[in-house]
């Protein structure tokens, strides 16, 4: 028979993901606990972006989601529905863990608004979704590991959030025929980017300059983050190393294509492990969190 762990684990092996999911990078006995919160998210997630079903139906369907989640957290039977095993995994780790529910119903907040929202007027408006689609999940890694730091999640966060951002430049063109567009609006101003261009599938100086703006400020927030990967012990450290070097190592691509995303996808490779295991190894340590 299946174990709730196992099912939430099968889930996280099998989507592809360009960072590490509940690794073998990670101890063994945190990998099913984010291995259940992987799979509550992505199930929610791909619940948000079911594009046979109206709104309305996505915006229910989480809403029953989340009532599973308060029911199973708050000691009450599972209401009942498919996937079953990831809220027991759900309700075992909050319990073991003593996860904060709210980090879970950031995420799915975040997720509703992707149902709803599909342009961002300002950087502002862009990082306070990844406030809540991102960051929870490095906090709750963070509290599963055993840490209760404020300035480890905050270094996470900006990581967290770097590799949202990252994940958006990636995907412009895949995102762009799905309609939405995550560049902020007032970065597209500063360029005079235009989003008509977008539908010609072919990068413009304009649009090259907008997203050079949105990767350097990416990196920025690579920078300030790296320290949470010298602020952990052990394999977890390991772990948000090939994390955080995966990250960057996709801004380069982007770099080494001048950003045209419509002519290349940037992803990682084979290829790029032997860099990222390097790189682990000759790791320098940054400033010590204060």
């Amino acid at each position: 028979m299946v174990t709730p762990q196992q099912y939430c684990e099968s889930l996280a092996r099998a989507h592809y993901e360009n960072f590490p999911v509940a690794s073998r990078l990670l101890p063994a006995a945190m990998r099913p606990h984010v291995a259940a919160i992987y799979a509550f998210a992505r199930i929610a997630d791909d619940m948000a972006d079911e594009g046979d079903l109206a709104p309305s139906e996505r915006l229910a369907a989480l809403d029953a989601w989340e009532a599973r989640l308060v029911a199973v957290t708050g000691g009450r039977p599972d209401p009942g529905g498919p996937h079953a095993p990831v809220f027991e995994a759900i309700r075992q780790t909050v319990r073991a863990c003593d996860l904060p529910t709210t980090l879970l119903t950031d995420l799915i907040s975040a997720f509703r608004q992707d149902v709803t929202v599909r342009r961002y007027a300002t950087w502002a408006s862009l990082l306070d979704y990844c406030r809540r689609s991102a960051n929870p999940v490095g906090r709750l890694v963070l509290r599963i590991a055993g840490y209760r730091d404020a300035a480890l999640d905050a270094a996470s966060d900006d990581v967290c959030t770097a590799l949202q951002l990252t994940n958006f430049w990636q995907d412009l063109k895949i995102d762009s025929k799905k309609g939405r567009l995550y560049v902020p609006a007032e970065v597209l101003s500063a360029c005079s980017a235009r989003e008509e261009d977008l539908a010609a599938a072919s990068l413009t100086p304009e649009w090259r300059a907008a997203l050079e703006q949105c990767a350097r400020r990416t990196r920025t927030l690579f920078a300030s983050g790296r320290t949470v990967c010298d602020g952990v012990r052990g394999r977890l450290m390991w772990e948000l190393r090939a994390t955080w070097l995966g990250g960057t190592r996709i801004l380069d691509k982007l770099e080494d294509v001048q950003y045209d995303v419509f002519a290349h996808r940037p992803v990682l490779r084979a290829s790029d492990a032997i860099g990222i295991a390097w790189r682990m190894l000759t790791w320098r340590r940054g400033p010590a969190l204060e």
